[in-house]
């Protein structure tokens, strides 16, 4: 695939993009439930060692091809790694599937009711290499945790002028800035988000796009103009905490809106398993959030 072919599988593939993204203090988290506790590791090294076996088992899996799974999301160091001897990247596009990267470098302590992302200073090298890997896209998140227009606003600017950053270098940044579902104020972020989204959209130079990763609204169809918008290649939705049955719920009730899972694709997932035992709930999972997408 080359870039004007995955740029028009993302547009219109019926499938979902896969969230092999976890990092850092999340990376304990996903071993866990993945059926490894703390403790099977000695330093960071071993860590990452593990949790890059567990992307590599999904990725080779029969079950983890492009015709469901259109893109997916990798860390850095997964990025840098390889599967059967091939670098990531390239055993993705060879599944017929689209390579994004996680860019951020976590968050900022919370202020008016935002967390920002943390300084990138390396970030035009990182996007050299990447692209250079053949990387398609990348993937920066900041979380909204209560309705304040100031936080909201200086939130999707950021977003945007980081993605203004990644346009630069012929990739396409994939926009996140999350709403935590738990916040007692969802609605009212949601419509903000959208206000304050749809101003940036319209800054947007002639020509360019975005991609979107949202957290599902409260209210169905909430999102729709930025589904519909011109400069919106595509929006994707992060099950955010929701248990894979309810986000497939909650999803199939946005049309135009796919899914970028992480926890509810791996979520039944274990290091245990045989071989056919993993393909097979693999397989489960990709079924539902697959249907849930095209719906």
């Amino acid at each position: 695939m080359n870039t004007a072919d995955m740029t028009a599988k993302i547009a219109a593939g019926q499938g979902f993009i896969a969230a092999l993204d976890q990092s850092g203090g999340s990376t304990p988290k996903a071993l866990k439930g993945y059926g490894i506790e703390e403790g099977a590791w000695s330093n960071d090294e071993e860590m990452f060692g593990l949790i890059h076996d567990m992307r590599s088992r999904i990725i080779r899996s029969k079950a983890f091809s492009g015709d469901r799974v259109i893109g997916a999301i990798l860390f850095e160091r997964t990025m840098d790694g390889s599967v059967d001897g091939k670098p990531t990247p390239a055993a993705l596009i060879e599944k017929g599937v689209v390579p994004f990267i996680k860019i951020d470098k976590g968050l900022e302590d919370e202020a008016n009711g935002v967390q920002m992302m943390k300084p990138m200073p390396d970030l035009d090298a990182l996007l050299s290499r990447s692209k250079a890997l053949g990387v398609f896209g990348t993937k920066e998140r900041s979380v909204i945790n209560s309705a304040n227009r100031e936080g909201i606003a200086a939130i999707v600017a950021q977003q945007f002028e980081v993605g203004q950053q990644v346009l630069s270098h012929g990739m396409m940044p994939m926009i996140e800035p999350e709403i935590n579902i738990k916040s007692a104020t969802r609605a009212e972020c949601d419509a903000i988000l959208l206000d304050e989204t749809l101003k940036q959209l319209d800054a947007l130079a002639p020509g360019q796009q975005v991609m979107l990763k949202l957290s599902l609204p409260v209210e169905a169809g909430t999102f729709d103009p930025l589904v519909n918008h011109s400069k919106v290649l595509r929006v994707v939705a992060l099950s955010g905490g929701y248990k894979r049955p309810e986000a497939c719920v909650e999803l199939a009730k946005n049309h135009g809106i796919i899914a970028s899972f992480s926890r509810a694709l791996l979520e039944d997932l274990r290091h245990q398993m045989s071989d056919d035992e993993f393909d097979a709930s693999l397989d489960e999972a990709i079924a539902a959030i697959h249907k849930a997408s095209i719906a």
